[in-house]
């Protein structure tokens, strides 16, 4: 995949009475918007190619220093979209065993998959609903911010109960700034495993790289590309992501 050089940044100048007057403040986000829209028509393809599409969200609401309420939704197609894969709501209560560093959290997902039957365009649906356990550890070594994931799943996958162990390694890189300021443009990327308890050991992988912006402390944007291989076959997405991190305004 080539590189994407919108997140650019470029101003341009006009000169009114002998004054120097700046028109490119909000170059930056128009930039971003034209990124997602532009992406549109490349994830349009149909089932048999193989490409979706996957809107995320991610919210986090700091309740004190210690606590904190994670939610996320994800909405994930066949095709560009209206194609429906899956449907996935998650939310769960963490604690902050560090400040920023080391976080515990207990929660609760519901996901509905709309499975097309083999050779047909049939499909079956399927409701899971999952409780999950998991530690995450971020640290930042020169310019590389790192974060380690484990999360232990139970599923009630309709009559069934399963189990899994997922490890996800990612990292992001920041390109406009030496650090993940406001207003920076960064290179993204991680790995996850999926690792069932029983039956076939291997679930899944998935390998996803992409470019992001950080508005502010609040907000930042990404737009990737990820590939999500089973142990027979695979599968390749396009992810557009919005992070929401809501500070505790008590503090």
């Amino acid at each position: 995949m080539g590189k994407l050089n919108l997140f650019k940044a470029t101003q341009t100048k006009a000169t009114k009475g002998g004054n120097t007057v700046r028109l490119g403040n909000k170059m930056k986000v128009n930039k971003l918007l034209v990124i997602i829209l532009v992406s549109l028509p490349f994830s349009a393809f149909s089932q048999d190619s193989d490409i979706g599409n996957w809107l995320l969200y991610f919210g986090n609401k700091n309740i004190s220093k210690k606590l904190n309420w994670h939610h996320e939704v994800q909405y994930r197609n066949y095709n560009a979209i209206g194609d429906l894969e899956q449907l996935l709501l998650r939310t769960g209560l963490g604690y902050n065993l560090s400040e920023k560093n080391n976080n515990l959290l207990l929660g609760y997902g519901f996901i509905r998959s709309e499975n097309y039957l083999t050779g047909t365009t049939e499909k079956q649906i399927v409701n899971e609903h999952r409780i999950y356990q998991q530690f995450i550890n971020k640290h930042k070594i020169s310019r590389l911010y790192l974060q380690h994931r484990f999360r232990f799943e139970q599923r009630f996958v309709e009559d069934a109960f399963k189990m899994r162990f997922r490890y996800f390694l990612a990292f992001n890189i920041p390109l406009t700034n030496p650090t993940m300021e406001d207003k920076t443009v960064y290179l993204s990327a991680y790995n996850e495993i999926f690792l069932n308890t029983e039956g076939d050991i291997f679930d899944r992988n998935r390998l996803y790289g992409g470019l992001g912006y950080k508005v502010n402390k609040t907000v930042r944007f990404e737009l990737g590309y990820m590939n999500q291989f089973f142990s027979e076959g695979g599968r390749d997405q396009l992810n557009m992501v919005v992070f929401v991190n809501l500070p505790d305004k008590s503090n």
